[in-house]
């Protein structure tokens, strides 16, 4: 509840004094609240009010608001155009991801889930580069919009049925309801996961959307399907149902599928978004599983991918501002003219991999094991995406870092402190959370 009341103060505040500076300060202060809640959310699990509550399993997602909203500020430093629109948006993205992630009520949950899609329309639209942005918004719109409205009927019948929303007193099941309608009623959270499929709005609007949009959207606004579905499986019964083990299988080969597609990019921040696809596919495996260990990993993959994500469109963002190129083939040789940009590739890549101590091998440790529950056969899938996702990270770093460099390169043009300091805050987390994963 802190968190939110520091996130309208400093709406209301940054308005008044037009300052980047002081939203980033302030976001700053957030963070360190929420890592505090993070080291006691076992002591935060109680009701806070019959509308919002704080509870140990979703303080990771809570406090990956706050931090990658807090880099996405930092990365966008040098903005010029707009500055305090854009800091006013940033905290309202904020401040509704903060109201999902601690929402009670199901139907304040899905005002707020379909909210957040109004900021992020906003920064694509005002900050946007092409003229395609409005392509990529209208994409988002009939994607995200058109999904829910299974799901709004969904829990306006539960209302009439039960008398009540609330997550924890609910007791209404749609066990015994036709497959093909559990499918629309899950269409809302697998079209923000994003699952194979329903995806084709995800590469357009990274591609048109500025850097701190970028990293919102893949950091954060993903995880509000995975969220959605870890809340409401209760309501489902999937553990037992045959819906469950088609809708995982084909989720987890259309992962391995737009996996594949990374390796035929061309476009770096395009190639970045597909291989959000497959990731978040194991999220969709964890829900599905309907178990503790399942769950977590899923939680945990959640925060590694948002994190990792997040950084590679950072760097992205930058190699474009020295090259003036998404393209992967017109971006080599930075690691001759930009050595301390070309660690933050690497590191980021490696980590995307999976390679130890990184939150990713873990997460994805715990998922693989969860995918024996449902059959055998899915780590065939599970396997293959592990090796496609590290030859396309392998594929990304070395063939924009390597080789020799254009002619038009700027090589004189140095990189400001700060964008080091985004590469680090991002990696850091991923490499450190292992270490206090036993006290959470």
């Amino acid at each position: 509840m802190s968190l939110m009341l520091l996130c309208l103060f400093s709406f209301l505040f940054c308005g008044m004094m037009y300052s980047m500076f002081v939203g980033f300060m302030t976001l700053c202060m957030s963070s360190f609240l929420s890592l505090f809640l993070l080291q006691y959310s076992n002591l935060t699990s109680n009701m806070m009010s019959s509308n919002l509550y704080s509870s140990g399993y979703w303080s990771p997602l809570i406090v990956l608001t706050v931090w990658i909203s807090m880099l996405a500020l930092l990365a966008s430093m040098n903005m010029k155009t707009a500055c305090s629109n854009f800091v006013h948006m940033l905290f309202m993205l904020m401040f509704v991801l903060l109201v999902v992630f601690s929402s009670a009520q199901f139907f304040l949950f899905y005002m707020f889930f379909e909210m957040s899609l109004i900021p992020m329309l906003y920064l694509v639209l005002g900050w946007g580069y092409q003229p395609e942005r409005l392509q990529a918004t209208t994409y988002m719109i009939m994607y995200t919009v058109g999904a829910s409205l299974p799901l709004l009927g969904s829990i306006i019948y539960m209302y009439y049925i039960e008398g009540s929303l609330c997550f924890e007193l609910t007791t209404y099941s749609f066990m015994n309801i036709n497959p093909f309608w559990n499918l629309l009623l899950l269409g809302a959270f697998f079209v923000k996961l994003p699952c194979f499929l329903v995806h084709l709005w995800l590469p357009k609007a990274h591609v048109e959307a500025p850097l701190a949009g970028s990293m919102l959207l893949a950091g954060v606004l993903l995880k509000l399907g995975g969220y959605g579905l870890l809340r409401s499986i209760s309501f489902f019964k999937l553990q037992t149902s045959m819906f469950s083990e088609l809708t995982v299988s084909f989720v987890l080969w259309g992962g391995l599928l737009t996996s594949f597609m990374c390796l035929r990019q061309v476009d770096v921040k395009s190639l970045i978004a597909y291989s959000s696809v497959g990731h978040m596919s194991l999220v969709l495996l964890g829900a599905f599983s309907c178990s503790s260990w399942g769950i977590m990993g899923s939680i945990w993959m959640m925060v590694a991918h948002g994190l990792c994500s997040s950084g590679l469109f950072a760097c992205a963002n930058y190699s474009y501002m020295v090259s003036d190129t998404r393209s992967v083939f017109f971006s080599k040789g930075m690691l001759h003219l930009y050595p301390y940009l070309a660690i933050w590739w690497f590191l980021l890549a490696v980590v995307n991999i999976g390679s130890p101590p990184s939150l990713n091998l873990m997460s994805e440790m715990v998922l693989f094991t969860v995918a024996l529950t449902f059959s055998c056969w899915l780590l065939i899938p599970v396997g293959l995406m592990s090796f496609v996702v590290a030859a396309y990270s392998l594929y990304l770093y070395s063939v924009t870092q390597h080789g020799k460099a254009p002619l038009y390169l700027n090589s004189d043009s140095k990189l400001p402190i700060h964008y080091m300091l985004v590469g680090l805050m991002h990696w850091l987390p991923l490499n450190m959370i292992i270490l206090i994963m036993g006290y959470l």
